[in-house]
């Protein structure tokens, strides 16, 4: 076992990445995502959504409308970062996309992370957020029936987990899920998983960090709602809201995500798969073009489910 994989190492050392994330988040890193496809304008605002583990704040993306229009749908985002660092300001492009393409507002979440929040937190305080918003939409301007929940990387993780915990407890009722490059198997090490590349950009070291710090107990990993992509969650899934999930072809995550992806199939809860080709864990952050016609998938995808024919 890695040093870095036994929480007195882990934590502080998740600590350390969160500090170094704070300097490197500063207002030039968030003017220049803001910068990204300048054909859609930053229309947004703060809010702060109530739970039983934390507020959470939430960023407010609202697409144009016209005046009298019936009410837009709603997204709740969950961004990435290892359920470790806190970089919401990253989804800035992704989000200002889907209001525009979308036509949907965006709840783009602030959720508590571990070390100082471990597992089950954050995917409790995702699924309450939800819950608000889903019951919450006429008073600040969405329409709460007319849901869908995504999510890269962590972020992808914590929006399978709402959906399961909707599944279970019997709403809200959820469209669509979007799982971009979600880590489902904890339960399996770094060391065993494998990319089609040498050197991908996910390292063991750093899933030693961020899974130990999130789920610090090895036993809790085989929960269902840290690694639904694992043999040893069998619940039937039948109802569960049908997700989109995306696995860029050199992430070492592929094959937990297509694992997961087959499994929704045999439920009928596989809206679409789309392997990226040629790219690796993250890679909408550097690539604009690749990142644009995936958003795009995203966007037309949330459009047909929550309109249907």
């Amino acid at each position: 076992m890695s040093l870095l994989a036994r929480p007195a190492l882990a934590s502080p050392a998740a600590k350390v990445m969160q500090r170094l994330n704070a300097l490197l988040a500063d207002r030039h890193v968030a003017s220049s995502l803001h910068k990204r496809y300048p054909e859609y304008p930053r229309n947004a605002h703060e809010l702060t959504i109530p739970t039983s583990v934390a507020p959470a704040r939430a960023v407010v993306y609202v697409p144009d409308r016209p005046e009298g229009a019936p009410l837009p749908p709603v997204h709740v985002n969950f961004h990435g970062g290892g359920f470790v660092l806190p970089p919401v300001e990253l989804d800035d492009p992704l989000c200002r996309f889907l209001a525009a393409e979308a036509g949907a507002v965006v709840v783009n979440v602030d959720y508590v992370v571990a070390p100082q929040h471990p597992f089950p937190a954050p995917p409790y305080q995702a699924y309450e957020v939800v819950e608000w918003v889903a019951g919450h939409g006429a008073e600040h301007g969405w329409d709460g029936s007319l849901l869908t929940v995504g999510g890269q990387s962590a972020g992808g993780a914590l929006a399978a987990a709402v959906a399961r915990q909707a599944l279970e407890k019997g709403g809200p009722s959820i469209a669509l899920q979007i799982l971009h490059y979600p880590p489902l198997d904890l339960v399996t090490g770094a060391r065993d998983k494998r990319s089609v590349i040498a050197k991908p950009l996910l390292r063991p070291w750093m899933a030693d960090i961020f899974d130990t710090s999130y789920v610090p107990d090895p036993t809790l990993r085989s929960d269902p709602l840290v690694s639904p992509a694992h043999p040893c969650d069998t619940a039937d899934l039948t109802g569960i809201a049908p997700a989109f999930v995306i696995t860029p072809e050199h992430d070492l995550l592929r094959a937990e995500g297509s694992r997961y992806a087959e499994r929704l199939r045999g439920f009928r809860a596989l809206y679409d798969h789309f392997d990226v080709p040629g790219a690796d864990h993250g890679y909408d952050q550097n690539d604009a073009e690749t990142a644009r016609e995936v958003y795009g998938l995203m966007a037309q995808h949330m459009r047909r489910a929550v309109y249907p024919d």
